[in-house]
């Protein structure tokens, strides 16, 4: 894949299994699930029939979601439909830090070589306050990982209940509306990866670039630092800016395919949505409308200081920045055309072409 500034192509180099380990080793899983499990706040208040109701449907809903995502994005046509896990809280908890602990290489009990010891608990209790966080704001999620328990291939669709049952209550939306508005976008994201399984790898392997040990010196750390800072070299702005100080220069390539990626499949996802919204969403102008509404609320302190922490802001950025460039993409050439962008790394956007799809257009098509 090419980089900014740059004509030739840059592959993610093959990563060993001792690399991958350098940070799923490092933290202790199991803590990691029961400390979050201790530290989740409980859903919504809610009867046991309003909760297995809102369970079936949910289940229903990632079912139905299926065909016309296939059919407005030409992709996964014939497959199979894979599994949905329709979730609590807790049960997203154990989920996540299974995902977790394959993509960064940690073994399946949870005890590889270096996860015994104060530092691996310190990790996993720190693991665990983010999954508890995280396990309140998660309304689903594609898990490119795990494997699907009836086939035993990677990827399973997750979709938490009490979170949808709450957001659907603080927008006073349709509920069933609702829960298949959010079925359409995670699903489309199953298709994603479903459709090009080489995603799966791509992702792994940057990952392991990005949560490998560098090798550098303080020293060398400090002066790259430096340099940024007076200017002599030149610095992104924002969260970017940041990274590009503390990583390697092989962990920001590694970062800016990985944001590069996300704003891909977020903007693809939130297209889809949109495009099959009209024709199976009744109230879909109504859901977009409060849920974006919601999206820009401000938060207390703590929730801000966490999302700053987490990349969340980042994240909502994304669907913005990745659903311009699909719109203008599909507008320009058709959705034929720009499935182009899932042949290989080197037809996915370059950093700057997120921006200006017409760029990308030129360079690709």
């Amino acid at each position: 894949m090419s980089m900014p500034g740059t004509d030739s192509k840059t592959e993610v180099e093959p990563v060993s299994e001792d690399t991958r380990l350098s940070i799923g080793s490092q933290i202790d899983w199991p803590l990691a699930a029961s400390t979050a499990k201790r530290l989740v706040r409980s859903g919504p208040k809610t009867t046991a029939y309003t909760y297995e109701a809102a369970q079936a449907e949910l289940g229903d809903a990632a079912t139905r979601a299926e065909a016309p995502v296939r059919e407005i994005t030409g992709l996964a046509d014939g497959l199979r439909i894979p599994t949905t896990r329709i979730l609590d809280r807790p049960g997203w908890i154990d989920a996540a830090s299974d995902s977790m602990r394959s993509m960064l290489g940690a073994d399946a009990a949870g005890t590889d070589v270096g996860s015994h010891g104060l530092a691996a608990k310190f990790g996993g209790v720190q693991a665990g306050g983010l999954l508890a966080f995280l396990s309140t704001a998660i309304l689903g999620q594609y898990d490119p990982f795990t494997p699907d328990p009836e086939t035993g291939e990677p990827g399973v669709l997750m979709v938490v209940t009490p979170n949808i049952i709450n957001v659907e209550r603080q927008l006073k939306v349709v509920p069933s509306d609702f829960r298949l508005w959010v079925c359409l976008h995670e699903v489309t994201h199953r298709v994603q990866f479903s459709a090009n399984p080489w995603l799966r790898d791509y992702m792994q392997d940057n990952v392991a670039v990005l949560t490998s040990e560098t090798g550098e010196s303080a020293t060398e750390i400090v002066t790259r630092m430096t340099k940024a800072l007076r200017g002599s070299e030149p610095r992104e702005k924002g969260i970017i800016g940041a990274m590009q100080l503390l990583q390697s220069p092989a962990q920001f390539e590694a970062f800016q395919r990985m944001m590069v990626l996300g704003t891909l499949l977020e903007g693809h996802a939130d297209h889809v949505m949109d495009a099959v919204g009209p024709a199976h969403v009744p109230s879909v102008a109504r859901i977009r409308t409060a849920f974006d509404k919601r999206r820009k609320a401000p938060q207390n302190p703590v929730q801000r200081i966490i999302r700053a922490l987490i990349g969340m802001d980042a994240k909502i950025a994304q669907y913005i920045r990745g659903k311009a460039f699909v719109d203008e993409v599909v507008e320009t050439v058709g959705m034929d055309r720009f499935n182009t962008v899932w042949t290989s790394p080197d037809t996915m956007p370059l950093p700057d072409e997120i921006d200006t799809p017409q760029a990308w257009i030129r360079r690709v098509l």
